[in-house]
């Protein structure tokens, strides 16, 4: 896969964007000193190059899981690729990522009752041949957390993953 630049109009576009992505193109143009036309077609290629999405950013109020739980996995070396694809196809799994260090795998999780954590963690997750050791840490209080942080989309994750082939 081909490396997307991006130059330094693309990346004043995407912090306003940021900001508030419903602002008008032409606020945006006269914010950049650009033409409208230039506005639609930079967001039109960051979006076609998988550079930004817009989308609605929802609160942990409005879902019925609202407690979050981060899964630690340590498993073997030559399966981590794999055991994260099959942890990540469980429902409700939320996010997954391969790691460095103790444990090479975590996985994101929103639940609502503790029993689904425990049947998600050590029924579930545990019993994936290649599985050694997992830790579960409840988040009790959350004291910042930046929704408009870059989101890791599934395409992020398969060109990662073509990229490592």
């Amino acid at each position: 896969m081909a490396l997307v630049q991006i130059d330094e109009l693309d990346r004043e576009l995407i912090t306003l964007l940021s900001r508030d992505a419903r602002v008008s193109n032409r606020k945006v143009a006269s914010e950049l000193g650009v033409t409208e036309g230039t506005v639609r077609g930079r967001i039109k290629r960051l979006q076609q190059d998988g550079l930004i999405a817009f989308t609605a950013i929802t609160s942990f109020n409005t879902i019925d899981r609202s407690r979050l739980a981060f899964i630690s996995v340590q498993a073997d070396v030559q399966r981590v690729r794999e055991i994260a694809r099959e942890i990540a196809d469980m429902p409700l799994i939320n996010a997954v990522m391969i790691t460095m260090g103790q444990f090479n795998i975590l996985a994101l999780c929103l639940f609502d009752e503790l029993d689904y954590l425990i049947e998600l963690a050590s029924d579930r997750i545990l019993a994936i041949a290649g599985v050694q050791h997992i830790e579960t840490s409840i988040a009790v209080k959350t004291l910042k957390y930046n929704a408009r942080m870059a989101r890791i989309t599934a395409r992020a994750i398969q060109e990662d993953d073509e990229e490592a082939a």
